[in-house]
């Protein structure tokens, strides 16, 4: 019997491609990645794959934005707050861009499953 396999950088939040049920605990998942409005479309309900793929450019699109964030922060920022906040505020996207490149990668696998790929455990 094959055991199941998740690669590094799967969500926890998620069963391993081909376990019971798996296909609803990352369809859940995704969803809660996703703004809410996702929830509404049908077709994302319905259509694993294609609500994955709308997950990853959803991602990719806060991604942007924050790197947008910080190369302006220093020299938006301080016509509106202090330097001290202007700090924070660059310490806030570098946590945020961190948070975001983490979660690039788990929607990518998830998206990578529900299209057939499937890992082996390595040795």
């Amino acid at each position: 019997m094959d055991r199941l396999v998740a690669p590094p950088g799967w969500p926890r939040a998620v069963r391993p491609p081909d376990a019971p049920d798996w296909e609803t605990t990352a369809c859940a998942w995704l969803l809660d990645q996703c703004p809410p409005e996702f929830r509404g479309y049908p077709t994302l309900r319905r259509h694993p794959v294609v609500l994955a793929r709308f997950a990853v450019l959803h991602v990719e699109g806060c991604h942007a934005a924050v790197r947008r964030g910080l190369s302006e922060a220093r020299a938006d920022l301080p016509q509106v707050a202090d330097g001290d906040v202007v700090e924070a505020a660059v310490q806030t996207f570098l946590t945020e861009e961190a948070r975001l490149v983490a979660l690039r990668r788990e929607v990518g696998l998830v998206e990578e499953a529900l299209r057939g790929r499937r890992y082996r455990a390595r040795l």
